[in-house]
């Protein structure tokens, strides 16, 4: 694989996560660069072990992976987007003040991995071809960082404009990608 094809795959594989951190970062308290960078190394990180535990995994369980990772994908991210809804709708965000300043380490980790799988298929599919997975991992770790880091902070913005019910708008955020990923995968062709 040349250059560009990896900077295209990397791009495209951290394309669902920034979706993601626009709603966890409209969902915080004016999250600071701080916060943004947290929440980018631990999707980046997720986003770039994947496809290295999928390309080790290669002729084994690429079929598998394969057959199951948008119903993996769709039940995390709208289990997760549930929730936020769920809360966002029984909190009275009548004060800023009440929102969180940060996202738990396990609620992050998660996240990331629900939008990091098909990354994992990814990695089983270059096992096949002659790339070299090191680099392609850490190109695509390190585009997600990028862009879960822009996210949060763009979602900063977004919170300002929905207030009370950034929550809400990050779950619905949330369950859309899910139900896009399942589109996707059994949709008409």
């Amino acid at each position: 694989m040349n250059l560009l094809a990896t900077a295209a795959l990397a791009l495209a594989m951290s394309t669902d996560a920034f979706a993601v951190a626009i709603g966890k970062g409209a969902a915080l308290q004016r999250p600071h660069l701080k916060e943004a960078l947290r929440t980018g190394i631990i999707f980046g990180v997720i986003e770039g072990l994947t496809p290295l535990v999928g390309w080790a995994l290669g002729h084994v369980a690429a079929p598998y992976v394969e057959a199951w990772d948008h119903w993996i994908a769709f039940t995390l991210l709208g289990v997760l987007g549930l929730r936020m809804i769920k809360e966002g709708l029984s909190k009275g965000f009548d004060d800023e003040d009440e929102k969180p300043n940060k996202h738990g380490f396990w609620l992050l980790a998660i996240t990331g991995f629900a939008t990091s799988i098909d990354a994992m298929v990814v990695g089983a599919s270059l096992a096949f071809l002659d790339a070299n997975i090191f680099t392609t991992a850490g190109a695509i770790g390190v585009a997600t960082f990028l862009m879960v880091t822009l996210g949060v902070m763009l979602g900063r913005g977004l919170g300002r404009i929905v207030g009370k019910r950034a929550e809400v708008v990050g779950g619905l955020v949330l369950v859309v990608i899910g139900c896009v990923i399942l589109y996707e995968h059994i949709g008409p062709a």
